[in-house]
């Protein structure tokens, strides 16, 4: 996958970011941070409750996947 690498780069920035936390520091460029759906590290179309992208989000409900979520039908 082509975005594994962003994925792993933004893994690195949180990974600066709590550092510099755990030191007693501010960090830098803090406000950067990214949120990256789960399976496929897509970032926009995010969903905060599931951490998932809203794509992800799609295929998964329709087959049932996860829990507490019903496809609507009128």
């Amino acid at each position: 996958m082509a975005r594994t690498a962003i994925v792993k780069k933004d893994e690195k920035k949180r990974e600066r970011v709590l550092k510099a936390i755990s030191e007693g520091r501010k960090a830098k460029l803090s406000t950067r941070h990214t949120n990256r759906c789960k399976l496929c590290g897509r970032n926009r179309g995010f969903m905060r409750k599931f951490e998932l992208c809203r794509v992800c989000f799609r295929n998964l409900a329709s087959n049932g996947k996860l829990m507490g979520v019903k496809k609507s039908s009128w």
